[in-house]
């Protein structure tokens, strides 16, 4: 069988065919490690850097749970996405979803609704999140924003879909400048993005 993709940030080798979705259920259920599937084939992920994971934890300490009349719900990093149509389950960095998750399946381990995904981008990995990564992701009907955030220097990148259906793009890279989230009615500076981010660190 072939790799539909290459391998997603913090991936390290493909594991010998667990060729179906039951399979790797079972395996993510048993294993002590996280694994993303690609239509029939497994990769286990290893862990990021320091600036990766304090990125992810700015935002969700900034974010509100309840903005104005609707409440929101934040996954990161653990919780799974399925994009049945693609037949691929990824762990995205940060997932903001709108009211109540719905779950792929009977069991709470795998939902299918975010309205805004974040991507914290890695050297080996950004031109995916910005190509075929991004394609996948457009195919949940409820995707509103896709933000895709630099570790290495002052970044970020933001696709809105506005009301023709229709991807928006804007970029920041200045400290001062405000993230706006439209779909959720609430914005974030990059210098709360990036507090406490050294980019000089050897581990990037």
């Amino acid at each position: 069988m072939q790799t539909l993709i290459k391998p997603t940030e913090n991936t390290q080798e493909i594991i010998p065919k667990l060729s179906t979705v039951e399979e790797y259920f079972a395996l993510e259920k048993a294993s002590e490690l996280k694994h993303e599937y690609y239509n029939g084939e497994i990769v286990e992920m290893v862990g990021g850097t320091t600036n990766h994971n304090k990125i992810a934890l700015n935002l969700c300490r900034k974010f509100p749970l309840t903005i104005g009349e609707q409440n929101y719900e934040l996954f990161i990093n653990d919780v799974r996405l399925g994009l049945p149509e693609y037949n691929i389950y990824t762990y995205p960095d940060v997932m903001i979803v709108n009211g109540l998750p719905i779950y792929q399946g009977k069991g709470n381990t795998t939902i299918t609704n975010p309205q805004v995904i974040i991507e914290v981008l890695s050297q080996s990995t950004e031109d995916y999140d910005r190509g075929k990564k991004f394609k996948f992701y457009r195919s949940i009907p409820e995707l509103k924003e896709y933000i895709m955030i630099d570790q290495y220097t002052i970044c970020v990148e933001h696709f809105a879909k506005n009301t023709e259906g229709k991807w928006v793009f804007n970029e920041y890279k200045n400290e001062a400048d405000m993230l706006i989230l439209e779909s959720l009615n609430w914005q974030i500076s990059l210098s709360d993005i990036y507090e406490r981010i050294n980019f000089n660190s050897e581990e990037n």
